[in-house]
């Protein structure tokens, strides 16, 4: 298990760099020369495609119980103990 204080410090180095990123972005909206046309195909590609990536990329680490087995685990449960 990672010690807690290098689990902070990767956190940290992730926020750290996600802000810089940020500054920088908002660095070049202020510089950029003409204001950008919105178009709705692009848009609309940026707002679905990542979730459906992260849903095919969920359902396929899902395994299907094999037949019979039900998905039961193997303790007991409080019914079959009476």
């Amino acid at each position: 298990m990672p010690h807690p204080s290098s689990k902070l410090q990767q956190i940290g180095l992730l926020w750290f760099l996600a802000l810089g990123l940020s500054a920088v972005l908002v660095g070049a909206g202020r510089r950029w020369p003409d204001p950008l046309t919105l178009a709705s195909g692009p848009i609309w590609a940026l707002l679905l495609l990542p979730p459906l990536a992260m849903a095919l990329w969920l359902l396929g680490g899902w395994s299907v119980s094999p037949a019979g087995q039900g998905g039961q685990s193997e303790a007991p449960t409080q019914e079959q103990q009476r």
